[in-house]
């Protein structure tokens, strides 16, 4: 097989992300329902995904040095895009973690990213958690933003089993313009967060 000359290898284009259909949901349904619902005056009022930030700590990894590098491959392969290190602001002598230690790594996803990623956490990881119930309204952070953490990475379909060394969990957080818990809520369920009812 012949080699590519640097020219070919420069002109290859990027991979296209396809348009979220969750974008167009929200700007032909959700939107609409919030601004009768809410009374907004001006459309650019209602709330619409900010970013999401998946955040995976791995501990201390004097024992298992390996630990953080499998978490940024695991973790690349999540979101599509390449997570930074997190580092220790201060030292906490009883987890042996000193500053500056590397102790796990985040992702923060935006645009065309978030939402594909909204779209496959709501339609397809969530659901295949074991005894799935749906999930905690009282996660809000009373600015409109909702966390929540998974167990294992195991319910995300990228994750291949023979590649798999240890369960690992990860904090995920919805940022949205909602000003209030409330506006968040009916948000997210109308953009189908699988939300319990109180």
């Amino acid at each position: 097989m012949a080699k590519k000359t640097k020219e070919e290898s420069q002109d290859a284009t990027p991979v296209k992300i396809p348009a979220p259909r969750l974008k167009k949901h929200y700007a032909e349904t959700v939107k609409p329902k919030l601004m009768q619902q809410f009374g907004y005056s001006s459309p650019m009022q209602a709330p619409k995904l900010d970013k999401i930030v998946i955040n995976m700590g791995t501990g201390n990894n004097e024992k298992d040095p390996k630990s953080l590098e499998n978490s940024l491959r695991d973790l690349t392969l999540i979101t599509g895009q390449k997570p930074i290190t997190t580092t220790a602001r201060k030292a906490i002598s009883n987890f042996r973690i000193r500053e500056g230690m590397k102790i796990g790594c985040k992702v923060t996803l935006r645009g065309d990213r978030a939402y594909h990623f909204f779209d496959k956490l709501a339609t397809v990881v969530l659901p295949r958690i074991r005894d799935f119930q749906g999930l905690s309204p009282n996660s809000f952070d009373g600015r409109g933003n909702y966390s929540l953490g998974l167990k294992e990475q195991l319910v995300f379909p990228e994750i291949p089993y023979d590649t798999f060394d240890k369960l690992r969990g990860m904090d995920i957080t919805i940022c949205t313009t909602a000003k209030t818990d409330e506006e968040s809520r009916v948000f997210l369920k109308e953009m189908g967060f699988p939300l319990r009812e109180k």
